[in-house]
């Protein structure tokens, strides 16, 4: 299946001080993200999610980021289109 096709996500993540690199190694053992990065500013991580096709994605999220020990907020930006 084309990526085009697939849900795709990008979550920025703001940890508690001092839990990124834990956040971090919990995301990367439930391999959840293509890709991870860690940020400067508001934000500490950035995490490229493809959540299964018929999922909801508000629900994925929550079952799979928002609940790491560590998470303080997320940001959620759903994609459309890409170019």
């Amino acid at each position: 299946m084309s990526q085009g096709l697939m849900n795709l996500v990008f979550v920025q993540i703001r940890c508690k001080p001092g839990t990124a690199y834990q956040v971090a190694d919990v995301l990367y053992e439930r391999e959840i993200c293509s890709s991870l990065y860690s940020t400067s500013g508001e934000w500490d991580l950035l995490a490229k999610i493809y959540p299964p096709k018929d999922a909801d994605v508000g629900k994925f999220l929550n079952d799979n980021v928002q609940d790491i020990e560590g998470v303080d907020r997320t940001l959620t930006t759903l994609t459309f289109k890409a170019f």
